[in-house]
């Protein structure tokens, strides 16, 4: 659904604006988010990603943008772009901190009107989407975020979560709220669903398995897939521990 804001702005040209929600914390929005976009830069899309988690923006580090400053145009804001053809442009209170390790300690009405700086005040030109990531919860700034994008009639929201019945209770809470506010769910996304051993490839549910999908098939919303995890040959298999780094994920 074409992002048309009644009065024009910042957001006039964006075609599509897709949310990544969750209600519970360290389910890997930020990957998905990051994942997403890097999918529809790939299909040729212009994309941009809005990071509203203020308290842990992880944007400019999954996109490896740490040191990237933001700059002023007549139209606000300039995002951050990742590559020299600015097919991804990002914009997150990470760049705006003095030091990468500073805590943002805000109260509610703040961290509103940061999020209501971001939406209206970056310039950010035309894009075919606009991912924006957000923190756990259902409270204060996902209403912000919300009400911020209503004029630009959001696409919906794509709402991850990881295999354990406790992140899919949050999760379900999540579906609430979006049917409260009136924003669309494209999907959920079931993140950590398997660790595949890179030397006998092996699937592992260390999570448990399932729970996405079933949440999915319970509030009778598609189900968008399972994120497993993959690491280099140097990591874990039937053999033992060893050294390894944190490689790739894929949707199977």
């Amino acid at each position: 659904m074409a992002a048309a804001a009644q009065d024009g702005g910042n957001l006039a040209n964006v075609h599509h604006i897709l949310l990544v929600l969750s209600g519970k914390g360290g389910v890997g929005k930020s990957t998905i988010a990051t994942q997403i976009a890097l999918a529809l830069r790939l299909a040729g899309k212009k994309v941009g990603i809005l990071d509203v988690d203020l308290c842990g923006p992880s944007i400019p580090r999954m996109l490896n943008a740490m040191n990237k400053e933001v700059h002023q145009c007549d139209g606000g804001w300039v995002p951050v772009y990742v590559d020299q053809e600015k097919t991804i442009s990002l914009m997150s209170i990470g760049f705006l901190l003095e030091k990468p390790d500073d805590a943002v300690v805000w109260r509610g009405p703040k961290k509103n009107a940061m999020i209501n700086q971001f939406v209206n005040d970056v310039a950010w030109g035309e894009l075919d989407f606009l991912i924006v990531d957000t923190p756990p919860g259902t409270s204060d700034e996902h209403i912000s975020t919300v009400n911020a994008l209503q004029p630009y009639n959001p696409m919906g929201a794509v709402l991850v979560t990881t295999p354990q019945a406790v992140a899919v209770g949050d999760v379900r809470r999540e579906l609430t709220f979006c049917k409260k506010v009136g924003l669309p769910v494209v999907g959920i996304v079931e993140n950590m669903s398997g660790f595949v051993c890179p030397t006998c490839s092996e699937c592992t549910n260390i999570f448990s398995k399932g729970g996405g999908e079933e949440l999915a098939r319970h509030s009778g919303v598609p189900f968008l897939g399972r994120c497993r995890h993959l690491l280099e040959k140097r990591s874990y298999c039937r053999s033992g521990l060893r050294a390894g780094s944190a490689g790739e994920m894929s949707f199977r």
